[in-house]
């Protein structure tokens, strides 16, 4: 029999990695296409809530194994209720977006998130980028200008609704890093929890009793969210983020496919243009503060002092 070496084992494992996050992304993407369905004949909070309630009972195994009591009762409460109401905010904003715009265009507006988290890192945690990614960031952002092209004009305020729920996704991004040490369950959780609320609140104001496929239909989109974040955690669990990461962006191919063969949907040139930008300064900026965060530990390794400009000093738990 055959025995693996030290270096082919890292590589079946990176190959494994980038295939869970293949896998995660397309399951995000059918979550993503379900939803658009729904919102045709449901409302954006229904849509919520039932999906909160389905993903919440996929959780409870989770929360009865871990400590209840810390996830009832996290450090730092304010900084999870911030993180919960921008995670109820970017979903809601998201569905709401798609019941007025194409898939690929919304999606295209999401992806831009971790551009703004560049961005909003130097202005709210105070971590040094340099020219270098913001000049990325500014391309970043001349992206969503094209993308967004006629929309202004002829979609308006859903098209703002759109870049408004990738603002909050942004922020979630930025809660997530500074709760990095919270635990996956107790994030999950309290976002879910958040979403359901807000479901709830918004759900009885347009009601519409749903049939029992239809019904089905929409818990699945629960179980279809949790597992494609399963996957993702598994990725990461398995390859480097700098390996997995950039994959994340075949969510816009998925998006154009499904927009075009489920809702006949036709992107426009601006919007491949913009889309093209966006993933081009989203990969970039991934790859340059992996390259910078390598470079500073291996700094601290030889036992010097300080780091280079531009460099982003990883935070203890990040």
């Amino acid at each position: 029999m055959s025995t693996l070496t030290s270096a082919s084992y890292p590589r079946k494992a990176a190959l494994l990695g980038v295939c869970f996050m293949l896998l995660g992304c397309f399951m995000f993407s059918v979550n993503d296409a379900m939803g658009k369905w729904l919102v045709g004949t449901y409302s954006v909070g229904q849509v919520l809530l039932l999906r909160s309630v389905s993903a919440l009972l996929l959780l409870a195994p989770f929360v009865l194994r871990a400590r209840p009591g810390s996830i009832v009762r996290p450090a730092r409460p304010g900084l999870h209720v911030l993180r919960a109401a921008g995670s109820a905010m970017e979903t809601g904003f998201f569905y709401w977006a798609l019941s007025y715009l194409p898939l690929a265009n919304v999606m295209t507006f999401y992806l831009a998130g971790p551009i703004y988290v560049t961005a909003l890192s130097a202005l709210i945690l105070k971590e040094r980028v340099g020219w270098v990614r913001w000049s990325a960031v500014l391309i970043g952002f001349g992206g969503v200008l094209i993308a967004l092209g006629p929309d202004l004009a002829s979609a308006g305020w859903p098209a703002l609704i759109a870049v408004a729920g990738s603002f909050c996704y942004a922020l979630l991004m930025i809660t997530t890093r500074i709760l990095a040490g919270a635990g996956e369950t107790t994030l999950i959780t309290w976002q879910t929890v958040a979403a359901l609320m807000f479901g709830a609140l918004l759900a009885p104001m347009q009601w519409v009793t749903p049939s029992a496929f239809d019904l089905g239909f929409l818990f699945l989109l629960g179980i279809v969210a949790m597992a494609a974040h399963s996957a993702v955690n598994r990725s990461l669990l398995l390859a480097p983020a700098s390996t997995v990461v950039p994959y994340q962006y075949t969510l816009i191919v998925w998006a154009l496919l499904f927009g075009a063969v489920f809702f006949d949907e036709t992107p426009r040139v601006s919007m491949l243009v913009g889309a093209a930008i966006i993933t081009a300064s989203g990969v970039f900026i991934f790859l340059r503060e992996q390259r910078l965060k390598a470079g500073v530990t291996a700094e601290g390794a030889a036992g010097m002092v300080g780091a280079p400009d531009d460099v982003q000093v990883p935070r203890a738990k990040d």
